[in-house]
């Protein structure tokens, strides 16, 4: 009784009965490491998002507390995120004008919004949706965010004061001051210089904290030189833990963050659900996505009611929190604890960090997200998805981060339709010393049964692609090389069947018994059978226009011809 009564428990609570010992070492050490690039990474992110640096801060402290009690993944590290971060800026900026207050508010409405919209996914079971997002669009998507992310970041890299606006508006601003003298040399020594630091010591044999080095040194730099008035820099955060800044939010404030809401939230599950999966599959293990997305929900709410923005699982820091060690959520626990110990007693030091340095650790992260590879692969592979890849690129970098979510999942759609509206349809037939039957147009030596046709489509049958089986059976019969008495759908690959194909089956049965022609089905499932008959044609489909194998049915043609 009291074991069934513990794992009802959330899943930090349960590790609590089992967390062993020899793991405290590692994850302080994991925890102490993972807190060194949680500073700088949550200031940047939420710069970029168009908030606070220190807002960056309570949404790597609060939503990690929250997923150690919640969340189903030992090691997954929860926080701000460069591929979010573009889309809460686009989804706050236009409504809190030059309020920062009012973003901050703004922020942590879209948090709560989202985490409960994942929350009533959870109760409806709704993790499948981030199907709608096939490879090729989530990497065109990512892509796309990245261009975005990397130009919004440009103006701060170079200390000219940011244009806004669109992706082609922000480019051409940038241009322009560059092309007036603009630039801050300053600025753009301590930002070039922060991304050679990371990137080069990605490439050395020893594991450094790139970032971490970076940025320390070069606070240290700006403050020993005293350039706090020479080039833009972070400013002190205001000191003390997280609360609550919820503030003068309106019903329409509200209403206009829910479109945006729901993209994230799409986003955010769809990052967060593939990484908890692969940490879970590295270990021998399982997650459930239903469980992942009701803790997801759960952590994004804790940063709405506490000064945070949206959240998600993070795959930057993630792998610092392994590679140092990490053995459970204690490591985010300890990373936590720190971060909340620098705000209370060293929250002065940010005064002297030049904001060119965060600008290049988010030109870094979401330059780490671009990925070629795949493109190059899918123009060899197929020209139509690589297109599509194109296209959700296009649709973010010059639509809209947030619009580029709906194209990306019209395209997952249209995509699917036109896949199941032009199928691979075929006809078969028999191939010497190979049992069953084959397809023609593979096997051309094969040989017909005299006055039978054979058909095979690849796909359900719905509104969009009934007219196309039926205008596959036509061409097979009048293409024929002889009269025909029956034709035989091999129906394995029918998995759905609509009204509106129905209505073409029905005809085409029709038009196929004026011509004296028998429609029968092999290997047709038997949920499928079951809507035939719910849809009211029994009658004309009996017992006898279906076969358990495409073999059986040729046997019962050849046996009835063979009698007339």
């Amino acid at each position: 009784m009291r074991r069934a009564w513990a794992e009802r428990l959330p899943p930090g609570l349960q590790l609590v009965r089992d967390y062993q010992r020899p793991w405290l070492k590692s994850d302080l050490a994991a925890g102490a490491a993972l807190s060194a690039f949680l500073i700088p990474a949550g200031m940047a992110y939420a710069e970029a998002a168009g908030l606070p640096a220190v807002t960056g801060l309570y949404a790597s402290v609060i939503p990690m507390l929250a997923y150690a009690v919640f969340g189903p993944s030992r090691v997954l590290i929860v926080g701000p995120d460069s591929t979010l971060a573009p889309m809460i800026a686009a989804a706050i900026l236009p409504l809190a004008g030059k309020d920062p207050d009012h973003a901050v508010a703004l922020a942590g409405v879209l948090s709560l919004l989202i985490g409960v919209m994942l929350l009533a996914g959870r109760v409806l079971r709704l993790g499948f949706v981030t199907g709608l997002l096939s490879k090729p669009i989530r990497v065109g998507y990512l892509n796309g965010i990245a261009a975005a992310v990397i130009l919004s970041q440009l103006p701060k890299l170079l200390g000219v004061p940011s244009p806004g606006g669109s992706l082609l508006g922000n480019a051409g601003g940038t241009v322009r001051a560059v092309l007036q003298g603009a630039v801050n040399p300053l600025a753009l020594v301590f930002g070039a210089g922060t991304i050679a630091v990371i990137v080069a010591c990605r490439f050395l044999p020893w594991k450094l904290p790139g970032v971490l080095i970076a940025v320390v040194v070069s606070t240290a730099l700006a403050a020993a030189l005293d350039l706090t008035t020479a080039l833009p820099t972070v400013g002190a955060l205001p000191q003390g833990l997280p609360a609550p800044a919820l503030g003068g939010i309106s019903p329409g404030d509200v209403i206009a963050l829910i479109g945006p809401a729901a993209g994230i939230a799409l986003i955010a599950f769809a990052d967060t659900s593939v990484l908890s999966k692969s940490l879970a599959a590295r270990r021998g293990g399982h997650v459930s996505g239903d469980q992942e997305m009701a803790a997801l929900g759960l952590t994004n709410v804790a940063a709405g009611l506490f000064g945070g923005f949206p959240v998600s699982g993070s795959a930057s820091r993630t792998p610092i929190a392994l590679q140092a060690g990490a053995r459970s959520p204690v490591s985010g626990l300890v990373a936590a604890v720190l971060v909340a110990l620098f705000m209370l007693l060293a929250p002065g030091v940010t005064s002297f960090l030049p904001s060119s340095v965060l600008a290049g650790v988010v030109i870094v992260a979401a330059s780490s997200i671009v990925d070629v590879g795949t493109l190059r692969r899918l123009l060899r592979m197929s020209r139509t998805e690589a297109a599509l890849l194109v296209a959700t690129f296009l649709g973010v970098a010059f639509v809209g981060v947030l619009e580029g979510i709906v194209v990306a999942i019209g395209l997952s759609l249209i995509a699917f339709v036109l896949r199941a509206w032009d199928p691979y349809r075929t006809e078969l037939g028999s191939v010497a010393d190979v049992p069953g039957y084959h397809d023609l147009s593979r096997h051309p030596e094969g040989q017909r049964v005299p006055g039978l046709v054979i058909a095979r489509f690849d796909a359900p049958l719905f509104f969009a692609n009934g007219a196309v089986f039926t205008e596959h059976i036509r061409a097979l019969v009048a293409n024929a090389p002889g009269p025909v008495q029956w034709v035989i759908v091999a129906s394995e690959a029918i998995t759905d069947l609509d009204t509106t194909a129905l209505d073409d089956l029905v005809a085409l049965d029709d038009e196929l018994a004026r011509r004296g022609v028998n429609l029968v089905f092999a290997e047709m499932k038997g949920p499928i059978k079951d809507r035939l008959i719910r849809f009211g044609v029994s009658s004309r489909f009996g017992p006898d226009h279906f076969f358990p194998t495409v073999n059986n049915a040729v046997k019962s043609y050849k046996r009835t011809f063979e009698r007339e």
